[in-house]
């Protein structure tokens, strides 16, 4: 089905008077949710089924931090975030969405170390870097066919998305999953110390002042706690179609 460029204009609190341009396409699929609730997995897996393009937002926010601690750039200096995100632009340099390129350095396993795993939740609460990286996110999303996967898509980037999906689970279930994650890549890590990880990504997604972690009104939510992947794939399918909107399968 193609691509509907319809111009939205929304009109921000009292305070700000900007009109911020945003596009809406009836072919993006846009999937938010919490840490673990199985974003990646099935947002990969749906774009290879629709044969669309695949965006990890989270890995971008992960490129900033590591290029941060790179540059010994601190966590707590936004201002000198914000500069390391509007200089260097983060670019997607795989299929899968797992290895990007910034500042000139190729990452890939990187992205998932613990010391950034510890930083880039703090990282992602400054404005300035969410504004650089949503510009981005946006740019990339203009030639539509694009599953995009993240925490702010449906509320921030792109609320304009036709089919916005919701992803949730328990915070015992999502960090059995991390915990299960971890070990696959040869990290031994105690559990009760991976779910006080989870539950503390949790409060800080969901209380930052900058697009806090939230379902978008309009999207659609699964709880992912008892269900595989195919499954989960198969009911967003499901919908799409049923929406008569932008997936074929």
């Amino acid at each position: 089905m193609p691509m509907t460029n319809a111009e939205i204009i929304v009109q921000g609190p009292a305070d700000e008077r900007e009109r911020i341009r945003l596009t809406s396409y009836r072919n993006v699929i846009t999937i938010d949710g919490p840490v673990a609730a199985g974003k990646t997995v099935v947002g990969r897996t749906l774009a290879r089924r629709l044969g669309f393009d695949y965006l990890d937002t989270g890995n971008m926010y992960r490129a900033i931090t590591w290029l941060a601690i790179k540059t010994n750039v601190p966590v707590e200096d936004a201002a000198a975030l914000e500069k390391l995100a509007v200089e260097n632009p983060v670019r997607i340099t795989s299929p899968e969405g797992d290895e990007v390129e910034v500042g000139g350095h190729r990452l890939g396993t990187c992205l998932r170390t613990p010391e950034v795993n510890r930083r880039v939740s703090l990282v992602s609460q400054v404005s300035g870097v969410r504004r650089a990286l949503v510009a981005q996110q946006r740019a990339l999303a203009e030639n539509g066919n694009m599953v995009m996967v993240g925490r702010d898509i449906g509320t921030v980037v792109l609320p304009g998305s036709e089919l916005k999906i919701y992803l949730t689970a328990s915070a015992q279930n999502r960090a059995q999953r991390r915990w299960q994650e971890l070990r696959e890549m040869g990290q031994d890590r105690d559990f009760d110390l991976v779910l006080q990880e989870t539950q503390e990504r949790d409060r800080l997604d969901s209380q930052r002042e900058d697009s806090p972690l939230k379902p978008a009104e309009d999207s659609w939510l699964v709880d992912t706690s008892d269900l595989d992947v195919d499954q989960v794939v198969k009911l967003i399918l499901d919908r799409a179609n049923c929406m008569g909107g932008a997936a074929q399968t």
